[in-house]
């Protein structure tokens, strides 16, 4: 039976009919004046006071986006923005081997050893996404949206004609979105605890590769919220185990106390991206037929 629209029509204009309409050039009309609706009035939204509207608009944003784009699982790929594509790794290693400065090439030896993750991680973007794409509930990749690693995860999903997910955050560097993401799930953050809430909440796995500071902070808040039943256990698959093992010495965490002995077991150790794949293959039986998929995010 159709809807008579005359008993369903609107009562009132829409919030965006009233901010399209034109107002009358006066004295009101100028940014002095207090006349302007409040939600487009951008002075008044970046006022000190109201940073809780601001922080409530930029959970709510990725969260209905997203809900329309029917993104419901993800799998969150963190790593250092600074490691290359290796062809331009070895670009670099040239440059160096003609400058002749014995620690820029140090530093550009590194730089082709490490460019290997930016295989791996586009590799794993694209095995995620091809291999999902029978699931009941696809599963997405979403990164910081940066260049690096991360620009790795979004390009694999882009060259197999999938969706992608960047969380991009204004900062003085490395702020610019790569170009691999899609362009209706690209967002933009001011406020870090709303962007790693967003990692979070719609994730099934974190996959981390080398990186610095950031990715560290981004690990341990994650392996920190597990330990502490604060959020549900996922799989955190660390990829490279000379890196990490030389970086951080969980043995010792161990041995002094710091950490019980089972608390190594909220990650795993990863090379390729195959591994990672049969890895969350094994841990949620993937080939298995769904029986039930959620209908909101998770809260963390």
């Amino acid at each position: 039976m159709e809807k008579r629209p005359e008993l369903t029509a609107r009562n009132f204009p829409t919030a965006e009919e009233e901010a399209l309409s034109q107002l009358e050039a006066s004295r009101y009309a100028g940014p002095e004046s207090a006349y302007h609706l409040a939600f487009t009035d951008t002075a008044f939204l970046l006022r000190e006071e109201l940073r809780p509207v601001r922080m409530q608009l930029e959970l709510l944003k990725p969260e209905l986006v997203q809900r329309e784009q029917g993104i419901d699982s993800t799998i969150v790929i963190f790593g250092s923005a600074r490691v290359l594509p290796p062809e331009e790794a070895l670009l670099r290693l040239e440059a160096a081997r003609e400058l002749g400065e014995p620690q820029a090439l140090r530093r550009a030896e590194m730089g082709v050893l490490m460019s290997r993750f930016y295989d791996e991680a586009r590799r794993f973007g694209a095995l995620v996404t091809t291999q999902s794409r029978t699931h009941a509930t696809p599963i997405y990749v979403v990164t910081g949206g940066g260049p690096g690693v991360m620009e790795a995860g979004n390009r694999g999903a882009y060259e197999v004609d999938g969706k992608s997910i960047g969380l991009n955050i204004v900062l003085p560097h490395e702020q610019a979105p790569n170009p691999y993401i899609t362009p209706e799930l690209c967002f933009q953050f001011h406020y870090f605890a709303l962007r790693k809430m967003h990692f979070l909440m719609r994730s099934i796995a974190l996959v981390c590769f080398p990186g610095g500071f950031g990715t560290l902070d981004e690990l341990f808040e994650v392996l920190t919220l597990i330990q502490t039943g604060k959020c549900r256990a996922r799989p955190v698959l660390l990829f490279g185990r000379e890196f990490w093992t030389k970086l951080i010495n969980f043995d010792w965490l161990v041995e002094t106390g710091m950490i019980s002995a089972n608390d190594v077991n909220l990650f795993h150790f990863v090379e390729t991206a195959e591994e990672a794949w049969e890895r969350l293959t094994e841990i949620y039986g993937f080939d298995a037929p769904v029986t039930q998929t959620g209908e909101f995010a998770d809260d963390i």
